[in-house]
């Protein structure tokens, strides 16, 4: 008789150090069958929606998460049952994702309840699919790991519940390490004055949960807002993308002083040049919009002005200077804003820019932007002029010394040699950070940037 058993299998850290992500949808259901790597979910993360493969082949036994759900980072969100003979890749998987499983014998198998130890030894087994290389881990096993081996009796084996694995709690006299939570909940806790020994854990191995932080201080009851009237008001929490740009926002408005400079040009030059290059055989098939020259116009002034391709790291005390650009754009998205970025932009010809820039921008409307392209930008460009807009004071995107804001591009009138004409104009906003970008320094940029587009064969003064 073949036997089979049942993994757990608990959300994996997604990418920096990320505590939580939302439960989107299932894409399978209990009783289906599934491969290794099939996707099994999508979950939003505080920066991106992505896509959940399976660590395990197998049968989903169960789902322990409904769509809606946050979902804290190693809490179990579905058990599958496998063959026990064919467990060693989700074993390696799943050890790459959390490095913790919970084994129980289904039909027949000798041992009847197997816990895998955080800080056990991984298999070099094939990778599961995003979640990074498996790592082995020597020596002395972590707290966490000593403190769950010692929840496991090993005189005898016992099998284990899916949803609530046995455990074994060492007489209180022992215990000496502080009560086991979150990073994001212990901070909870600090702001509202809690001393965590008096809260009761109510998570796994009693783990303190935000549930429990506020269960137990009533701060549900004692903040939240007085009945609203039916109908008159929606609310919507605030979690997911919306919830990390505004936190990375407010960091960044009072941690880096802000400076903004505005420069309106004539553009009339820049618009003739875009409707040649739409009529050109070169770029059937590419979509040519002021922002595809714009964007280029930025990565050419950028050579004149390294400083705004800068950041200012504060743990080490140093300048760091980029030798290359990822170039941000700003998106709006259903979730919210997003500033994925291209990489080595300033190595692209205007196709190859052009191609990514409508790649970037479908992507991220999509909701299907990758964690890795929204880290890692240099420098960025929010395109305020297709909602008519035509100057702003925008906020640099986290770790980054400049932003540029491009205007809507308008008829205007335009004194060209001395008489009055109508042309083509646009409005730039630029905003930098000043401990890395002086004010010579970002008005130079600017003025580049402006006279590039004004005639863009003044490139060839710069290149």
């Amino acid at each position: 008789m073949t036997a089979t058993m049942i993994k757990e299998f608990r959300l994996p850290d997604l990418g920096e150090g990320l505590t939580e992500s939302e439960i989107l949808s299932w894409k399978v259901a209990v009783g289906d069958t599934v491969t290794l790597n099939q996707v099994i979910a999508e979950v939003e993360t505080a920066k991106a929606v992505v896509e959940l493969p399976s660590p395990f082949a197998g049968t989903v036994a169960a789902l322990h998460e409904q769509p809606g759900t946050v979902v804290e980072v190693g809490k179990p969100i579905v058990s599958f049952e496998v063959d026990d003979a064919g467990t060693s890749n989700g074993a390696a998987a799943s050890a790459a994702g959390d490095r913790s499983a919970v084994e129980t014998s289904v039909k027949g198998a000798p041992a009847a309840g197997v816990v895998e130890a955080v800080g056990s030894p991984a298999k070099r087994e094939p990778n599961l699919v995003g979640y990074g290389a498996v790592v082995e881990h020597t020596g002395r096993p972590t707290r966490r790991a000593r403190g769950q081996m010692q929840d496991v009796k090993a005189a005898e084996p016992q099998a284990v519940p899916i949803a609530e694995p046995a455990v074994v709690r060492q007489p209180e006299a022992e215990v000496h390490e502080r009560p086991r939570s979150t990073p994001p909940v212990r901070k909870l806790a600090r702001d509202l004055g809690i001393d965590l020994e008096l809260v009761p854990g109510t998570g796994p191995g009693g783990l303190i949960t935000r549930e429990d932080v506020q269960s137990f201080t009533g701060a549900v009851e004692a903040t939240a807002s007085p009945v609203a009237q039916e109908g008159r008001e929606t609310r919507t929490p605030i979690k997911g993308v919306r919830k990390f740009t505004a936190a990375a926002m407010v960091e960044s408005a009072f941690t880096a002083p802000h400076v903004t400079e505005f420069l309106t040009v004539d553009v009339t030059a820049t618009m003739e040049l875009l409707a040649r290059l739409k009529g050109n055989r070169a770029f059937e098939g590419y979509k040519l919009t002021p922002l595809t020259i714009a964007a280029k116009a930025v990565l050419v002034a950028l050579r004149n002005n390294p400083t705004l391709n800068s950041r200012w790291d504060e743990a080490s005390q140093e300048i760091v200077q980029f030798n290359y650009v990822n170039l941000g754009i700003a998106a709006a998205t259903p979730r919210g804003l997003t500033v994925p970025n291209i990489k080595d932009a300033d190595r692209l010809t205007l196709r190859e820019l052009s191609a990514a820039l409508t790649e970037l921008t479908d992507t991220a409307r999509a909701g299907k932007t990758s964690p890795s392209d929204l880290s890692g930008g240099t420098i960025s460009i929010t395109n305020i002029g297709v909602f008519g807009i035509d100057a702003g004071t925008p906020i640099l995107n986290p770790g980054e010394a400049a932003i540029v804001a491009l205007g809507a591009v308008r008829k205007a009138p335009w004194v060209v040699n001395d008489e009055l004409a109508v042309r083509q104009v646009m409005s730039l906003s630029l905003s930098f950070d000043h401990r890395l970008v002086d004010g010579e320094q970002g008005s130079r940029f600017l003025a580049d940037l402006g006279a590039i587009l004004a005639d863009p064969a003044m490139v060839m003064t710069m290149i």
